[in-house]
């Protein structure tokens, strides 16, 4: 590992460690994603213009786009599960969870593509070394999204619906992608208690959030257009890792 990427991942399991989530900008995360063997990244954001409409929005919404694949990875080796829906329960999201929900999968290339590839080493890197001996496993179920939020003049994306809430894993990393025409948008962290542990807004393509999703919630404000007249959307990938 360089020495850039090194103290990267240390800063960001550092946060982890210390406060539940970690805000890691473009430059240290693009070092860690490199040191992963991440190129063609214009290639791989590319794919978001290709998501399918989610028809599970139980608010009635039609500004989410998305594909969804699972992975097992262990400290070697990273494989592909075969396609499964997505589910989560009442509790952990309490608009849209309960049901099975069947999304377009991941393309065939951009599952074997080198970006998600690092994006998935680092993720698992950092689980593996932040969670305790006693309860890692040896090998991590990974779930993975492409989110495109679309915004339209006095109708607002909504990159959370459920509002504040925990994703039911064990870690959760946000890489975004792009944002385009959009404003808002901004993370927000809290404790158990539900009072605020900070904000970020996920800007540049490569900015990142981390979470230990067993220690704090997250949230993420509503996007909406810049210039009403221009297509207005919102990029990320989020990958999830938790026990088998």
């Amino acid at each position: 590992m360089t020495d850039n990427a090194a103290q990267a991942l240390k800063a960001a399991e550092t946060a982890l460690a210390e406060d539940g989530f970690a805000f890691v900008q473009a430059a240290p995360m693009r070092a860690c994603l490199e040191d992963a063997g991440l190129t063609d990244w214009d290639g791989f954001a590319a794919s978001w213009n290709r998501l399918g409409l989610d028809r599970y929005m139980a608010d009635g919404g039609r500004y989410r786009r998305r594909r969804y694949a699972t992975f097992a990875i262990s400290e070697t080796d990273i494989v592909r599960k075969r396609h499964q829906p997505h589910y989560q329960s009442r509790d952990h999201n309490l608009l849209n969870g309960g049901i099975e929900r069947w999304f377009a999968p991941i393309e065939e290339a951009i599952g074997n593509h080198p970006a998600l590839r690092a994006a998935l080493r680092v993720v698992a890197r950092i689980g593996f070394d932040l969670t305790p001996a006693a309860q890692r496993p040896d090998v991590w179920h990974c779930e993975v999204h492409q989110f495109r939020i679309e915004a339209l003049p006095g109708t607002p994306g909504q990159p959370t619906p459920e509002g504040m809430h925990r994703d039911g894993v064990d870690w959760v990393l946000v890489l975004m992608i792009g944002r385009e025409n959009v404003e808002r948008g901004t993370t927000t962290i809290h404790d158990e208690q539900r009072e605020s542990l900070g904000t970020f807004t996920l800007t540049n393509p490569l900015d990142a959030a981390l979470v230990d999703d067993h220690r704090v919630y997250h949230g993420v404000t509503a996007v909406q257009p810049i210039d009403p007249a221009r297509p207005s959307h919102r990029d990320v990938l989020v990958v999830t890792l938790r026990h088998q």
